[in-house]
């Protein structure tokens, strides 16, 4: 593939040289006050339930953002159903997280944002007919509101390029970042539309980082995959019994780093750290980037993941504070 032989060439990796001798601490991001806008875009439902254990992460962080729409992408088995059987489920514990946060959305908020995206994926072309999730795309990013709108892609980019093709006026205010990899796979020829019809969206390319949630870093004690659902995860609240059995009781969250990437960090650059993992420039287009493929930066033959990893105990440390938001909340 062109862009993996990109990344590779020698410009790329002197250009970055030395980039990664930073040791600063990521950027304020949405836990420094920053408030973003947000669409979740997931194939929550289909074949692999790590997106069930990301919803839930976000949920729990939802007070910090401001949430536009929670869209179905499959194009597997996942449905918009799927998206509000996890909203019932933060019902439950809705009542307890508000003790906590005022600004946590309520429950009826986020049935009425989930919209159904494409459920088969592109024709040849790379895009076919507008679906309620591309034209609620398409109206989130057209309202009056000088915030960038970030597009957090956890499924098939199948409705982000419907609603390129739609209205590519849409570009200038979207900032999309897409676990690819198996979701890129699951509609190439929607990911190979806006490739080369157009290469000047913002996007973050992020094919092997995100691994870094999962994979190495500090897990020793309760900080590994399953201890920390054992000792954090289990009996805490609806959501936390929700989560506890997916994926075999082991922490995967593929897609969290999208939202770790908002909460710590400094989204306008990539280039710079994040809980969500650090990115470098894509040689060819002004606002793309891709995984850094410097060998330092591999956990096991994942380029980019130590960019994650390494900050594992600080974004499982938060984490386990907000699942103890669904116990009750009683001031001094």
């Amino acid at each position: 593939m062109r862009l993996f032989k990109l990344v590779c060439i020698s410009l790329v990796c002197v250009a970055t040289a030395g980039l990664w001798a930073d040791t600063s601490v990521p950027g304020p991001g949405a836990l420094g006050g920053h408030r973003y806008r947000v669409v979740v875009s997931s194939d929550i439902g289909g074949s692999d339930e790590d997106d069930m254990q990301s919803m839930v992460h976000y949920l729990l962080y939802s007070d910090l953002f401001d949430t536009e729409g929670l869209i179905s992408s499959p194009p597997h088995k996942g449905r918009a159903r799927d998206i509000l059987k996890a909203i019932d489920v933060y019902e439950k514990d809705y009542p307890n997280l508000k003790t906590y946060s005022k600004t946590y959305p309520t429950p009826d908020y986020l049935r009425s944002i989930t919209k159904q995206g494409a459920t088969d994926p592109a024709g040849q072309n790379g895009f076919g007919r507008p679906t309620e999730g591309s034209k609620w795309l398409i109206r989130c990013a057209k309202k009056k509101d000088p915030r960038p709108l970030y597009v957090l892609v956890w499924g098939a980019i199948t409705d982000v390029a419907q609603a390129l093709h739609d209205d590519p006026s849409i570009k200038k205010k979207i900032r999309v970042h897409f676990i690819a990899s198996w979701n890129r796979r699951s509609d190439e020829n929607a990911f190979g539309y806006i490739e080369k019809h157009h290469p000047d969206t913002w996007l973050i390319q992020n094919e092997t980082t995100f691994r870094g949630w999962y994979m190495g870093g500090e897990q020793s004690g309760d900080l590994g995959n399953k201890t920390f659902v054992d000792t954090h995860i289990k009996g805490r609240g609806a959501l936390g019994d929700y989560f506890a059995p997916l994926k075999g009781g082991k922490i995967k969250m593929g897609d969290t780093p999208t939202v770790s990437w908002l909460l710590r960090g400094t989204p306008d650059d990539p280039t710079k750290q994040s809980w969500g993992g650090q990115f470098i420039k894509h040689p060819d287009r002004p606002n793309w980037w891709i995984d850094n493929p410097d060998p330092a930066l591999k956990e096991a033959d994942k380029p980019g993941a130590k960019t994650v990893n390494k900050w594992r105990k600080n974004y499982l440390r938060n984490f386990q504070k907000h699942l103890d938001r669904c116990v009750r909340h009683v001031p001094r």
